[in-house]
């Protein structure tokens, strides 16, 4: 039997994600949450075997909820789900040690076989994303402004592109107001940008948030 937690900040998805679980006879939900911080503590109650998570959640996004329950040796292995098709999070995820990466509108089918191939210890990867990441691999690294940032300065990005405040920042990734600040200066010097209409052009171009 594979257990394992589900999580996700939209209660309609974490609803029907479970109701698919249940059509699936060997595979048990110990449980969900609608934050990344819930997630982890799920997973020092609950130990499943793998977890569910949505990349983008309120106060602890996938990297570092994944990072947590690896460094905490918790015990599961982390599946990400996330609507965005970007090999450059798939890249940071699986350093961060998740165990796959699936894009959201994938067939229910390729989900139940990626939570399988995860729970007997292999990486599932959505075919797409790993065509992406092997034709990446082939080419210079530098071509591909996402690679000088660093995970943190990544994440800040995300957040300015979506038009949060540096406060908002700081209070979600809990870090002080002055070292988002510093985080911010860094991303527009290695990246060339001028100001945060540039900062949310990039994030639209790069697949790192949705067009408005």
């Amino acid at each position: 039997m594979i257990r394992m937690i589900i999580a996700d900040d939209h209660e309609l998805i974490r609803a029907g994600l479970c109701r698919l679980m249940e059509t699936e006879p060997d595979i048990q939900v110990l449980g969900q949450a609608g934050t990344g911080r819930g997630a982890v503590d799920l997973c020092r109650e609950l130990r499943p075997d793998v977890a569910l998570l949505d990349f983008a959640m309120p106060d602890m996004d996938g990297i570092e909820a994944t990072r947590q329950i690896i460094s905490e040796k918790l015990g599961a292995r982390v599946l990400i789900l996330t609507m965005h098709d970007n090999e450059e999070y798939a890249i940071r995820l699986i350093q961060a040690g998740a165990s796959g990466f699936i894009v959201k509108g994938t067939s229910p089918d390729e989900l139940i076989t990626a939570i399988r191939r995860v729970a007997e210890g292999k990486t599932y990867i959505t075919p797409s994303i790993l065509e992406a990441m092997t034709f990446r691999s082939f080419q210079d690294g530098a071509e591909n402004p996402l690679t000088l940032l660093s995970d943190r300065e990544l994440q800040v990005l995300i957040r300015l592109a979506r038009g949060q405040v540096n406060k908002e920042i700081s209070e979600e990734l809990c870090i002080s107001v002055s070292t988002v600040e510093t985080y911010r200066k860094r991303i527009f010097d290695k990246l060339g940008l001028r100001n945060l209409s540039d900062i949310t052009r990039f994030a639209i171009r790069y697949g790192l948030i949705d067009q408005f």
